[in-house]
């Protein structure tokens, strides 16, 4: 099943990774999750748990608005 257009979950989480040298794999091991898990969300194809979306900040240590939103992030740059 295909989620609508206002169900998708858009997300920085690779480009949080890429900044901080983190590996999809470590990313996965420090929440607990699969490494699968974690490319799942990078591509849309999978919404965190509100639970799952805020350790993803911690981690980060950024706000849960940081890494997640309802409309598509700007480019950097825009």
């Amino acid at each position: 099943m295909v989620a609508e257009q206002s169900d998708v979950v858009h997300n920085r989480i690779a480009m949080l990774r890429a900044e901080r040298g983190v590996s999809r794999r470590e990313l996965a091991e420090a929440l607990g999750v699969h490494y699968q898990t974690v490319g799942y969300l990078e591509r849309g194809e999978y919404s965190p748990s509100l639970h799952l979306a805020l350790r993803i900040a911690e981690y980060f240590g950024v706000a849960v608005e940081v890494v997640f939103s309802t409309t598509p992030f700007r480019r950097l740059g825009e």
